[in-house]
């Protein structure tokens, strides 16, 4: 074998077996701290008097005083499940780990103990009202969504599995699984990857994915979490313009019903059954379809928009429910369902939004309805924080771990809507690309004047952006 140094058989230096430099490794270091980003979602939860109102919510389950206040043993588990954290044991050693910067933090037994123990059915609605208090001083200082625009609040249904067959209400689903069935609530942002979470009910898993009933308590506890200003009022036609969205299993008739009552429209998917297979045909002898358009105004191509409203009895709905269909050529490779017609696909959704009122007329009404699909992607990022594993055996143990998924994409969003508005690709980044940007930034530590300074690593891209928006954050709620 040649050594370093040596000549191939033409005589040039062989770089394949040149001595590689290699670095000293050692465990000694000091000063130094990694996930230095996880800091600014933590203190986000103080500015924004979230950790101050849990600690109000949860006080009358203490005995005598309290270590660490039940409010900030909360925050921290919010901010270590956005960091990543699957269960209250990965929560304990992150906090621990980073006690030499941002603090002395609880144990893993009383992280236990408060979502185990304190966090109860009876505490729940505590804990929201907190939530909702923090979600108005966000708002305030900066998250709030633009003047005059609707807001579109998106309902859906996940499986989360149950792997170890234990836990209290976990049951077999509809989709030949085991665990549980919550059912959520975003606040779509677009201007932002993830969303705000409104609200979300933890349910057995056998759950329908139509009841009516958890859709009407969802949506009223989704409403509740809206700043006050921004709540719908039946009554006030001045008040702020509010649309559910959702898939077919909300395309219910109480649910429908509740909607009206709350003063907020719908715009629910809705089955392709005989009817509306009739309608199609009449709308296709009739040649009564328009061209669909994509998110940009443009036509889309391949696809077009009709209503069926005159054509499929309604009179069971809302007033002024509307039947709307969309046909479309199938993407490549996908295969025909028995309800495709002439080798269109054909979808419907129902929606009591009137003519002009949103840009485009029927086209703009599918769009809308169409972007409902956004929240797959909301889901997918909450499995991605926290949501993929319920890790108490306790029903309510595992609400209070949902709320705190629910605060910890809050916390996200807040952190990007206000700090990072300039900074699109980190605003727009999904999660596990912003823990890598910005929570699990490398920096060092430095003591003068009786304080603490935390350096990020210069060398890092992000590292300036990153050190503005922590500025931006304190000035926000200064």
């Amino acid at each position: 074998m040649r050594g370093p140094g040596r000549s191939n058989a033409l005589g040039l230096p062989d770089k394949s077996s040149a001595a590689v430099s290699r670095v000293k490794v050692s465990a000694d270091g000091h000063g130094v701290v990694s996930h230095a980003g996880v800091g600014m979602l933590r203190e986000l939860a103080d500015l924004s008097g979230l950790s101050a109102g849990v600690t109000a919510a949860l006080a009358d389950t203490y005995r005598g005083p309290w270590i660490y206040p039940p409010g900030a043993v909360f925050a921290d588990l919010a901010a270590a499940v956005a960091d990543g954290a699957t269960c209250i044991d990965g929560v304990g050693q992150l906090c621990g780990d980073r006690e030499h910067v941002f603090g002395p933090a609880a144990s893993t037994t009383t992280m236990w103990r408060l979502v185990d123990e304190r966090i109860d059915a009876a505490h729940l609605p505590a804990i929201r009202a907190a939530r909702c208090d923090a979600r108005a001083a966000a708002w305030a200082a900066g998250a709030a969504p633009a003047a005059g625009r609707w807001l579109h609040i998106d309902l859906d249904a996940t499986i989360t599995i149950d792997h170890s067959d234990n836990k209290e209400n976990a049951a077999a689903t509809w989709k030949k699984t085991y665990g549980h069935h919550p059912l959520l609530a975003f606040l779509d942002r677009p201007e932002v990857a993830g969303g705000e979470a409104l609200a979300g009910l933890l349910r057995a898993g056998n759950a329908g994915s139509n009841t009516a009933a958890d859709h009407i308590t969802v949506l009223g506890w989704a409403l509740e979490s809206l700043p006050a200003a921004y709540r719908p009022d039946p009554h006030d036609p001045t008040a702020h313009k509010i649309l559910v969205r959702s898939d077919s299993a909300g395309a219910t008739h109480k649910f429908a019903a509740e909607c009206r009552r709350q003063g907020v429209g719908f715009s629910f998917g809705f089955a392709v059954d005989a009817r509306v297979r009739d309608a199609v045909d009449t709308l296709n002898l009739a040649e009564a379809w328009y061209p669909a358009i994509d998110s940009s105004g443009a036509i889309r191509d391949g696809a077009w928009v009709a209503e069926a409203t005159g054509l499929v009895e309604m009179s069971s709905w809302p007033e002024g429910t509307r039947l709307i269909l969309r046909r479309e050529r199938p993407h490549p490779g996908a295969q025909l369902r028995f309800t495709d017609a002439d080798g269109m696909r054909v979808t419907a959704f129902i929606t009591d939004t009137p003519n002009g009122v949103v840009d485009g007329q029927l086209a703009g009404l599918e769009l809308r309805h169409r972007q409902h699909a956004r929240v797959e992607d909301r889901i997918r990022e909450a499995k991605t924080t926290g949501l993929r594993n319920l890790p108490c055996h306790g029903f309510d143990a595992n609400a209070a771990w949902l709320e705190i998924i629910l605060t910890a994409t809050d916390l996200v969003a807040w952190t990007k809507l206000i700090g990072f508005a300039d900074q699109p690709d980190i605003a727009g980044c999904e999660i596990d690309t912003f823990r890598y940007r910005v929570l699990h930034v490398a920096a060092r530590i430095t003591r003068a004047a009786r304080r603490t300074h935390l350096r990020i690593d210069a060398t890092w891209r992000w590292a300036h952006a990153i050190a503005t928006a922590w500025q931006r954050l304190r000035t926000a709620f200064g």
